[in-house]
């Protein structure tokens, strides 16, 4: 613990509010709040604590704090923390994805359509459905049932749609606003629980058209009740009072949590969601941050309840949340909660062992790296590698792993610019000195280990560019390949010699995965440019061949061989004029007549 450390923890305040956890860049790594900052705060740099809690408060240098009046506003102010510096250490709270719904639109002649944005349009949305393919079979069963129009944009004649009986064809027919109207009445009565009366009216129908000897339409209402009772019959657990909760409960061990969320829409248990993630605070603080994110920053919509368990501060949630907060204590509901907690209890038994193993490969593999290059745990490591045949489109590409694991998002390809030939060593001078001047210059985050591959030449060349041009202090290793172009030794220190650790330890596996990746990452590249190479080479060095006439003559001939057994004719039928027609041929020909160069 430093002093600027020691000296904050002795005058924090005894009230509500947040912390903010910095490393050694100053960026936020982790936000969390509390009813009292001073024991909050205090209890990670006293006790003993799991590892995962050990390898955040090993990378805390710094921290800050803001007080407010109520545990609520604590809430609601770490939300939007959370949300403005995206802490690596909160990642319980980053799972942004949204839930579909059902959309009847607000057009002349409306649509019911599948969307996961709730916006202000006037537009009728039921939902959400935590299952997508719940909702496209509800769609599909609604189309069946309703004929609303299907088409984005009103084409000019009726489309098979309206011959399968699924919609009236206002491109061509008229459909009355009242006609409109009723329909998408129907379609919320259903949607809102009435599909059991729309049920009955079906059955009714399709007797009176047996009776009829309609037998074709009796078995296509038949087909609609079948339809019904599938999508929307399947959940027996029911409520008799219909109203739309979310039932919450959650299990923690080991410094992880999980939470499931049933969804009981009109009385209906339809559907549920899991989170599973470690978490660095008082469990029950954890879950009302999570519930809270949950509807706050997800844009899940409120229901008309929310049941937690015992021992949840409703109080606080209540104050952030815009809907009714309880906690049942018996009946229906109590059983719901009890049902969700013991969902969570399995579910975080069954995942141990899959968390254990990807920790084994992950983070904690690469704690265990830092330790054999005797250097703090490499966070973020950047991995480079060349490419080239024969010194022709020389590339290189650069990766990133965040403990442990790809950032593909913070990869990197280069060009390279002054280097001629197959000069390895300057090739990677080039490339160390372009990434690396680009991060001093916009102040982007440095690595904690920077790895080459290639042996004590490419370490060499990289090591000169960190140190005597740029001023730069990185832990550098190179990774050296065998006969098979497989990882056999990682080179570290000055000199550079090979590191000393099982080749069947989890590092290991680690150090072959960062250069397998890059050199993948490399060689795509570079196949890359050399495909764009073909196809230039020949055609775009032709005067009167663009972009444009270049991918016409492609499209329709398929290949430059093609093209050049083309006629005069066959090319200005594309539009081609004949003077440019007539020198494609010249050129492609003359070429073709020309000797290969050794």
């Amino acid at each position: 613990m430093n002093s600027t450390i020691k000296e904050k923890l002795a005058v924090l305040p005894d009230q509500p509010g947040c912390y903010l956890m910095k490393d050694k860049n100053g960026t936020v790594i982790y936000v969390g709040k509390s009813k009292v900052l001073k024991n909050r705060v205090r209890s990670y740099f006293t006790g003993a604590h799991d590892g995962k809690t050990q390898r955040l408060v090993r990378e805390i240098l710094d921290f800050e704090y803001i007080v407010t009046t109520s545990e609520i506003e604590a809430l609601i102010l770490e939300m939007n923390l959370i949300k403005k510096y995206d802490p690596k250490y909160n990642v319980l709270l980053k799972d942004d994805k949204t839930y579909p719904y059902l959309k009847v639109t607000a057009e002349r002649h409306p649509r019911l359509i599948v969307t996961r944005n709730v916006k202000k349009d006037k537009g009728k949305y039921f939902g959400p459905y935590p299952n997508v393919i719940a909702a496209r079979e509800t769609k599909k069963l609604l189309d069946r049932l309703y004929p609303l129009r299907k088409c984005n944009t009103m084409p000019d004649r009726v489309c098979l749609y309206y011959h399968m009986h699924q919609c009236l064809g206002p491109c061509e027919y008229t459909v009355s606003k009242e006609t409109n109207e009723e329909i998408v009445q129907n379609i919320t009565s259903f949607l809102n629980g009435g599909h059991t009366e729309i049920k009955k009216d079906l059955k009714k129908r399709m007797l009176e058209a047996s009776e009829e000897l309609d037998f074709e339409r009796a078995k296509e209402l038949r087909d609609q009740i079948e339809h019904i009772e599938s999508v929307m019959e399947q959940q027996k657990m029911t409520m008799n009072d219909q109203v739309d909760r979310d039932v919450f409960g959650y299990s923690y061990d080991k410094g992880w949590m999980c939470v499931q969320v049933f969804f009981v829409r009109q009385g209906k248990l339809i559907e549920r969601d899991v989170a599973l993630f470690p978490f660095f605070d008082d469990p029950e603080e954890t879950f009302i941050s999570y519930i809270g994110r949950f509807y706050l920053h997800q844009n899940h919509p409120y229901p008309k309840q929310v049941l937690v368990p015992v021992a949840t501060d409703v109080n606080v949630l209540e104050g952030a949340l815009d809907t009714k907060v309880m906690i049942p204590m018996r009946g229906r509901k109590k059983e719901l909660v009890e049902l969700a907690m013991k969902n969570a209890k399995i579910s975080l038994e069954e995942k141990f062992a899959l968390i254990e193993r990807d920790e084994e490969r992950t983070i904690k593999a690469v704690e265990s790296l830092g330790n054999h290059l005797h250097i703090e745990t490499p966070h973020r490591i950047e991995a480079f590698d060349n490419s080239n045949i024969q010194g022709a489109d020389p590339v290189s590409a650069m990766v990133v792993f965040i403990d442990g694991k790809p950032d593909k998002k913070e990869y990197r390809k280069y060009k390279v610019r002054d280097v001629e030939g197959p000069d390895d060593y300057e090739t990677m001078r080039e490339v160390v000195r372009r990434r690396y001047k680009r991060v001093l210059k916009e102040d982007l985050p440095l690595p904690d280990l920077i790895v080459v591959d290639g042996g004590k030449g490419q370490m060499t060349a990289a090591l000169d560019v960190l140190e005597n041009e740029l001023g730069i202090d990185v832990p550098l290793c190179g990774l050296a390949k065998d006969d098979k172009h497989k990882t056999s030794e990682l080179l570290y220190g000055d000199p550079p010699g090979p590191v000393d650790f099982d080749r069947q330890s989890q590092e290991f596996y680690l150090v072959q995965r960062i250069q397998d990746e890059v050199h993948r990452f490399a060689i795509s590249f570079h196949r890359q440019l050399r495909g764009k190479g073909a196809i230039q080479s020949e055609l775009d060095s032709i005067p009167g061949v663009g972009e444009k006439r270049r991918r016409l003559l492609l499209r329709h001939f398929k290949s430059v061989a093609e093209i050049k057994n083309a006629s005069i004719g066959d090319i200005t039928r594309l539009g081609v004029p004949e003077p440019v027609a007539n020198t494609i041929l010249i050129h492609l020909n003359q070429n073709q007549e020309e000797p290969a160069e050794e």
